[in-house]
């Protein structure tokens, strides 16, 4: 939970610090495809706040209408975060681009904000305004890149997860993926600005900003698509792996005295957390104080095979 935390924070500084400069730069220039950076910087900083306040929810005590605590907040508020905020950046960074390649481009140098042209002119060469602009933003974006990295990879190591794409599907820390495949996405999107600026200088023709725009929407909104899957198998209920499921009922099957499991089931419930519940049959002759004892032990030996289990409920059959 503490590597989440730090990494939703690092990317939320970064980002809205960004933001601010992407705006100044889209002020002074009229970059398409600085506004849609604007928009994304915007909608990431939105991002980390929705996150932390996710975080913050599930760290709430269960209660008797939430028995098994709130740890599934985590996943509704990332949920929100790539319907709401990827999503409706992604479309506006989309259409506004679309809007500039149909009427031509930009004039450089006046910016045009919601339909109103604001009429500043840049007070020295826009096109180096916006590399300034890009490069820090880079700059700032790989550092919380390289955060949500590592934090990736340390949960990667530790289950023996054989790439991002196995993590990709099978972690719960879904605020630590959502921090990683934004700023993945940003650092992407400030490339593709970075080439449509370069490539209107060099040509002359704007097309290729506004056309930087387009790709960017297109970019965020894709990643949106791909964040929704995931919040969705974890919101109707995921159990582990079948691999590490097996395992776990490997370890109750090896206790002595039992017989047989049944309906043995996983869920997650939270971040990291996991519930586990199922019906042991255990030998005829033992009584009912050893086999409560039996299911303690049993408790204690999955807990500590996988610590992602939280909460067991196991009914024993005598």
């Amino acid at each position: 939970m503490a590597g989440s935390t730090g990494v939703v924070i690092a990317a939320m500084i970064a980002n809205g610090g960004i933001a601010i400069l992407k705006f100044v730069g889209f002020l002074l220039t009229g970059s398409p495809s600085m506004l849609a950076e604007t928009y994304h910087s915007v909608s990431d900083t939105g991002n980390q706040v929705l996150l932390l306040i996710g975080i913050k929810y599930s760290q709430k005590d269960a209660s008797e209408q939430h028995p098994f605590g709130y740890g599934k907040s985590q996943f509704f508020y990332a949920f929100l975060v790539s319907v709401l905020l990827f999503g409706v950046a992604g479309w506006k960074s989309l259409t506004h681009g679309l809007e500039k390649i149909r009427g031509g481009g930009h004039e450089e140098g006046t910016a045009e904000f919601l339909g109103f042209s604001l009429g500043w002119e840049a007070p020295v060469d826009p096109f180096y305004i916006s590399v300034a602009i890009l490069l820090g933003g880079i700059a700032f974006e790989t550092y919380a890149f390289l955060k949500a990295r590592g934090e990736l990879r340390r949960q990667m190591s530790k289950y023996g997860w054989s790439g991002y794409r196995e993590a990709f599907e099978r972690t719960s820390d879904l605020s630590t993926l959502t921090a990683f495949v934004e700023d993945t996405v940003a650092l992407l999107g400030l490339f593709a600005a970075l080439a449509g600026i370069v490539a209107t200088r060099v040509t002359g023709n704007p097309v290729y900003d506004s056309i930087s725009a387009v790709l960017i929407g297109v970019l965020l909104m894709a990643f949106a698509v791909a964040l929704a899957i995931e919040n969705k198998r974890l919101l109707l209920g995921e159990s582990l792996p079948a691999a590490v499921e097996a395992d776990l009922r490997a370890v109750v099957e090896a206790h002595d005295g039992v017989t047989a499991v049944k309906d043995f089931r996983t869920m997650y419930v939270g971040v990291g957390r996991v519930l586990v519940t199922g019906e042991v049959a255990f030998d005829s002759g033992l009584s009912s104080e050893s086999a409560t004892r039996d299911i303690d032990q049993i408790e204690r030996a999955l807990k500590e095979t996988d610590d992602r289990v939280q909460r067991i409920y196991l009914e024993p059959e005598l």
